[in-house]
């Protein structure tokens, strides 16, 4: 897709076209296959942006093998205007690669992008549904803690 870089045999991918979707939210994923958990909970409106990887210091991937400069330019093209870019939800994976992605993300837009007044955020952390306290480890706890809502 031209628009998120997701898979389609179109020039516009299923998701991209339809106009029901929340153009000014666009989540951020690492791969193709990150998108399902989305789409098939039905918990999201908005629209993707697929990075098809993430830095990777160690395997010789930096910000210039993925589509990192491409979602900069749509982020600039698209930040004013009736269908204006809001709000940019990062939702790399929690590891070491997927953090220093989502950060030299952030750090980019801010950096691009601070008179267009897009929101920059991050998925939550914390306990699953069904796991048990025992199981976690001190960074889950931690980013639990962090992310707490009232009751």
């Amino acid at each position: 897709c031209t628009e998120c870089m997701n898979l389609t045999e179109d020039t516009l991918c299923h998701i991209c076209q339809d106009v029901r979707r929340d153009h000014g939210v666009i989540t951020v994923v690492e791969e193709v296959l990150d998108i399902m958990p989305f789409e098939e909970g039905d918990i999201y409106q908005g629209k993707y942006f697929v990075l098809h990887g993430r830095i990777d210091p160690l395997n010789h991937i930096g910000p210039e093998d993925i589509y990192i400069e491409k979602l900069l330019q749509k982020i600039k093209s698209n930040g004013s205007g009736v269908r204006r870019i809001k709000e940019i939800i990062l939702a790399t994976n929690p590891d070491m690669e997927g953090e220093a992605t989502a950060m030299y993300i952030r750090n980019k837009i801010k950096d691009q992008s601070a008179s267009l007044r897009i929101k920059v955020t991050r998925l939550g952390y914390g306990l699953p549904i069904g796991g048990n306290l025992e199981y976690a480890d001190y960074m889950t706890l931690r980013k639990a803690i962090e992310n707490r809502n009232e009751y």
